[in-house]
């Protein structure tokens, strides 16, 4: 893996699976497709989910800067990416999230 930039921005999307799809969700992201890993200033991407709620998702990704992550954002890519989502997958609103943090060291 390549070493981290001395700073960066990163992106944390988090969110619950409300059905039974979640073991079609963590293999989705094992399979994705890598679309964002040619994106202008992106660094890397991981994808956790929490012991304690193993319906849960963390996916960070690491950017050069806050302009490169919203570039990816509203870019054709990032719909396309969303294409391989699992069919009649159901999200908890209430436990959606998207934050955002000053890379500091590893």
């Amino acid at each position: 893996m390549a070493e981290m930039p001395k700073r960066a921005f990163v992106a944390m999307s988090r969110f619950a699976v409300a059905n039974d799809k979640i073991g079609d969700v963590k293999q989705a992201f094992r399979d994705r497709p890598r679309l964002v890993d040619g994106a202008s200033g992106f660094l890397r991407m991981d994808v956790i989910s929490p012991e304690d709620a193993p319906e849960e998702i963390w996916l960070l990704t690491y950017w050069l800067d806050r302009p490169s992550f919203l570039a990816w954002h509203h870019s054709p890519e990032h719909s396309k990416s969303h294409k391989h989502i699992p069919k009649g997958l159901k999200l908890d609103p209430k436990r959606t999230k998207l934050s955002f943090f000053e890379y500091v060291s590893g």
